[in-house]
């Protein structure tokens, strides 16, 4: 049991060690009464760019915790006892296989942390490879242009997140983040991300974590194989029977898939065996980049060189006007790159990376807009793949059938004119970019959404709308254009034993939530089934 006292409020000019004083003094105590005093929130407060402030949450325990905040009546200051613990209780069915988790992105990296730490001894099987190996290949693709289908920004260990900016904001309430976040660190991440308000690890540091967290499960007694492509499920009488993985065939009773949004080849391998999916809205758009320093002087103000303040971010929706489609930024890079995340031949897919640091020249996001099945022309499950396929291809046509991506001025794509030179903003896109018009390669209903959306956006964020600003597509990777249901224990409704989780089955979006969501399918295989045999 501890105390949570909220909203302390420093200037940007406080010194950190003033916490504490201030702190003892809303609970009328003295600081030597104060024990084990730690951050657990840390929020940047700009909405008054003259006085811009950093308000805290802080966690501590004393000798008489009940009666201090019986006495205080303070709202801000409360007993905090709700800890999540992983103390689920073994089933007593019997295991006689290894439970197996299908892919090595955030949600099947924890399912499988679970899974060891209980002693279950999963086995992990991921198409791509090791993250070692994996950054040498995507760096040929983005150098070189040279794709390999099995190992890229999409697939590979770590999941795409790897290759993106390691965000860990998330809008769930689950106590499972603070374990998500505690297992990062005790990894390698900063401890930070388990305090400041939009937490990130960077994809260079990120890197290190997850290899981590896989010698973690390997030491508890899991299993990883890399360059493992799941090619078939068996059933018999609606349960799972094994898996073909490589051409072997598997023995299992539980299988855990935690496929990532991009793994379409696998979704029409499981529409094949009769894996129930349906289809699901996301949403596709461009990359859009400006001078990291705009966005800081937007949001900071007068103080948008001040030491204590990292590269800002956005976060911008609008619902146009007639067609009532949602234009959203997603996927903010602040100080980072606009990453090639192609994982098919002849299709180009952008993406947005950053390093811990943030500290490069241009900001960048997604810049999309909604997209409802009734938009993919067919009422095929997997309509939604083949609606992002044609615009991907239609990409890599206008690109030049090299990966290199179609790139647009913001100027000239609001006046429908195709650009012919860059202004003062360089694309961060490899491995390169030709000038185009994105009418080329976007629905017009996307393009005439965006142009609204900029016009919104300019006015919350001055100079968004700058002619120099660049566009690159395409942007489809938002999010899985399936969901695949699954019953109350987590299980497939059409397969027993077969447990879709994460971003592939459409129940996460974002490394925290995958991340959750792969914990909470290791706990009902953990409460069905007794631990396997030592």
């Amino acid at each position: 049991m501890t105390i949570r006292v909220n909203n302390i409020v420093l200037s940007l000019d406080d010194d950190i060690s003033i916490l504490k004083k201030k702190v003892s003094k809303k609970l009328r105590i003295s600081i030597d009464e104060i024990k084990n005093f730690k951050i657990i929130k840390e929020s940047l407060d700009a909405r008054n760019k003259d006085n811009i402030r950093l308000t805290y949450a802080i966690e501590l325990e004393h000798k008489n915790e009940e009666k201090l905040v019986e006495r205080l009546h303070d709202k801000d200051v409360k007993i905090d006892a709700t800890k999540y613990e992983p103390d689920v209780e073994p089933g007593s069915e019997k295991l006689n296989n290894r439970p197996v988790v299908v892919g090595f992105g955030p949600a099947g990296i924890f399912a499988a942390l679970m899974l060891a730490e209980k002693g279950y001894k999963p086995l992990v099987i991921e198409r791509g490879e090791d993250v070692d190996k994996r950054t040498e290949t995507v760096d040929r693709f983005w150098t070189e242009g040279k794709l390999d289908l099995e190992s890229n920004v999409q697939f590979g260990e770590g999941g795409a997140g790897a290759f993106s900016d390691g965000k860990l904001t998330t809008r769930i309430k689950d106590k499972r983040c603070d374990y998500v976040l505690a297992e990062l660190v005790k990894g390698g991440a900063p401890e930070e991300i388990t305090y400041i308000g939009k937490p990130h690890v960077g994809t260079d540091i990120l890197k290190d974590v997850v290899k981590n967290i896989r010698k973690k499960i390997i030491q508890l007694g899991g299993e990883v194989r890399f360059s493992s492509k799941l090619e078939y499920i068996n059933k018999e009488n609606g349960k799972v029977k094994s898996i073909i993985v490589n051409g072997e065939e598997i023995s299992c009773e539980a299988v855990i898939l935690a496929l990532g949004h991009s793994a379409r080849d696998t979704y029409e391998m499981l529409y094949e065996v009769g894996l129930e999916m349906a289809q699901k809205a996301f949403a596709i758009g461009v990359r859009i980049e400006h001078p990291q320093d705009l966005i800081n002087k937007s949001q900071y103000g007068k103080f948008h060189n001040h030491p204590k303040l990292k590269a800002a971010d956005y976060k911008l929706t609008y619902q146009c006007k007639e067609s009532r489609r949602g234009v959203y930024s997603f996927c903010m890079c602040p100080g980072g790159v606009v990453v090639a995340a192609a994982s098919e031949e002849g299709r180009v897919v952008t993406n947005g990376m950053s390093y811990h640091a943030r500290d490069l020249e241009n900001a960048n996001s997604a810049l999309v807009v909604q997209v409802h099945p009734e938009d993919f022309g067919s009422d095929h499950v997997l309509a939604g793949v083949e609606f992002q396929r044609k615009y991907e291809e239609l990409a890599y046509k206008v690109g030049g059938a090299n990966y290199n991506a179609p790139v647009q001025l913001v100027g000239d794509f609001m006046k429908d004119r195709a650009s012919t030179k860059i202004g003062s903003v360089i694309p961060g896109y490899k491995p390169g970019y030709k000038l185009v018009d994105m009418r080329e390669c976007l629905p017009d209903f996307v393009v005439e959404s965006i142009k609204e959306g900029i016009v919104n956006f300019d006015r919350k964020i001055k100079g968004y709308g700058m002619d120099d600003a660049v566009l690159t597509g395409v942007e489809t990777r938002t999010s899985a254009p399936i969901r695949m249901p699954r019953n109350e224990d987590f299980e497939s409704v059409s397969i027993e034993g077969v447990y879709p989780c994460g971003e592939g089955a459409g129940f996460a979006g974002g490394i925290i939530s995958a991340a959750v969501d792969g914990i909470k399918v290791a706990e009902k295989i953990i409460g069905k089934y007794a631990r396997l045999d030592n």
